[in-house]
């Protein structure tokens, strides 16, 4: 059995379909052309590839904190769908509780595009989300980590970090931020998405340049915290990205189908709670 025919969950992906959810007008990038991606494209996109269910997150992109967009995906998807919602600072626990039983199991931070201060002012809101079981997903960058480490670990949250914390390909797992990342593993409540290699990784290179960081994540969080994203659509890329293309380098990264089975499948199942 290839990657292709085996059980998987897409952990990180985004929808756009401003014809029917118009952009919110604070949103600092409108997604366009080859970049819409409404939910029955990427349902035709997950049966193509045999993938059974996806992490939906609600992108800064496009909306910003409007999540109808995503929640239209959720009410209508019969259970293949779990959402990150993006959402203003001073959100209540009734709002949040709201949101999750909508099929939301987490809330959006994104350092990498608005900078530390928003998430090291968050700590009231990330008690809010581990009061109700939710995580905070964080995407960073670089070195970020390196700041945001002792908040992390003050916090009880949850969390889920993007994209192999975005390290400098360049400077090796040696680097500060990534060396950050790998110590929240102790935590035993980080968990980390295998995804976004084209975020960091040059085009022609995906695997020679990535292979190094998805080994030492695997490493040190194990298959039981590891998630496999695939970005899809693949918005602000210089390049063309294909989705078949990065299943196939998910495959070479993971040849072992045991550990594909647990990032790919089981563990995702178990901690958004698909059927």
């Amino acid at each position: 059995m290839n990657i292709f025919d085996e059980p998987k969950i897409d952990c990180h992906n985004h929808l756009f379909d401003p014809a029917r959810f118009a952009y919110h007008p604070d949103a600092p990038y409108a997604p366009a052309g080859q970049e819409i991606a409404p939910l029955e494209q990427f349902d035709q996109v997950m049966d193509a590839y045999g993938v059974r269910h996806a992490l939906l997150v609600g992108p800064n992109s496009g909306y910003h904190t409007d999540n109808r967009c995503l929640l239209h995906a959720l009410a209508s998807g019969q259970g293949r769908f779990k959402g990150v919602a993006v959402v203003d600072g001073q959100i209540g626990l009734e709002q949040l509780a709201a949101l999750r039983e909508q099929g939301v199991v987490g809330v959006a931070f994104n350092p990498a595009m608005h900078g530390l201060s928003r998430l090291q002012e968050a700590e009231p809101l990330l008690a809010r989300l581990a009061e109700l079981g939710l995580f905070a997903q964080i995407q960073v960058c670089e070195n970020q980590l390196v700041d945001l480490q002792g908040l992390i670990e003050r916090s009880t949250v949850r969390v889920l970090i993007d994209h192999c914390g975005r390290p400098d390909a360049a400077a090796g797992v040696q680097q500060a931020g990534f060396q950050a990342l790998l110590r929240l593993a102790r935590l035993g409540r980080v968990y980390v998405k295998l995804s976004g290699m084209q975020k960091f990784a040059a085009a022609h290179a995906l695997h020679e340049q990535s292979s190094a960081y998805v080994q030492a994540l695997i490493a040190a969080f194990g298959p039981d915290a590891c998630i496999w994203g695939s970005d899809w659509p693949f918005i602000r890329q210089p390049s063309r990205v294909d989705y078949g293309p990065l299943l196939k380098l998910a495959e070479r990264l993971m040849p072992e189908p045991r550990l594909r089975r647990k990032i790919l499948w089981d563990t995702p199942r178990r901690l958004f709670g698909f059927a």
